[in-house]
């Protein structure tokens, strides 16, 4: 008998009915308001692009989430989703004890990383040149005019400021008093 291969769970993503679903009890993952937007507006445009990942207890046909609590909480508070998806999450099994998915939602958690501001400066600077407006880049990108103007200064291109409006620089009091 040859011994079993392991096949990742990836390959068997389930529809499920929203109301099965139930967040887990120990995710220490937040997410500010202005991210949910985000994933809101991409869930909205793109579709769920990654399934929800799950265990499933048998006992009480539930689904306990490992990994997705935020993509979970688009299509509880956005009734748009929930029609949309026909109240159904895409779901990949994982079956682990409690403290192995514990550990799992942590991995998923931190594997995310963060964004490079260097890289994310070429990419506004790349927007910006092929003609794409702050509005364009703030609503798609989801981000505020300060955060692009930050972006855009790191590059320092003369060409990102030429649209911006600047007023009288500021100067200490005591340069007023001569």
């Amino acid at each position: 008998m040859s011994p079993k291969t392991f096949e990742s769970p990836a390959y068997h993503i389930i529809p499920v009915p929203f109301e099965k679903i139930v967040p887990n009890t120990y995710n220490p993952n937040k997410v500010a308001p202005p991210e949910m937007k985000l994933l809101y507006q991409s869930i909205k445009e793109d579709g769920y692009t990654m399934p929800i990942v799950c265990y499933h207890s048998k006992e009480d046909d539930q689904y306990i989430i490992v990994d997705g609590f935020h993509r979970y909480q688009v299509m509880k508070n956005y009734p748009d989703i929930y029609e949309r998806e026909q109240g159904l999450l895409p779901v990949s099994v994982i079956d682990k004890p409690l403290a192995n998915r514990m550990a799992s939602t942590i991995r998923h958690n931190r594997a995310r990383g963060s964004h490079d501001v260097d890289l994310m400066s070429n990419i506004i600077k790349e927007l910006h040149e092929i003609g794409r407006s702050d509005a364009w880049i703030s609503k798609h990108l989801g981000m505020d005019r300060d955060e692009i103007l930050r972006l855009k200064q790191i590059t320092g291109l003369a060409a990102l400021f030429r649209d911006m409006d600047f007023g009288l620089a500021w100067r200490p009091a005591e340069d007023d008093e001569e």
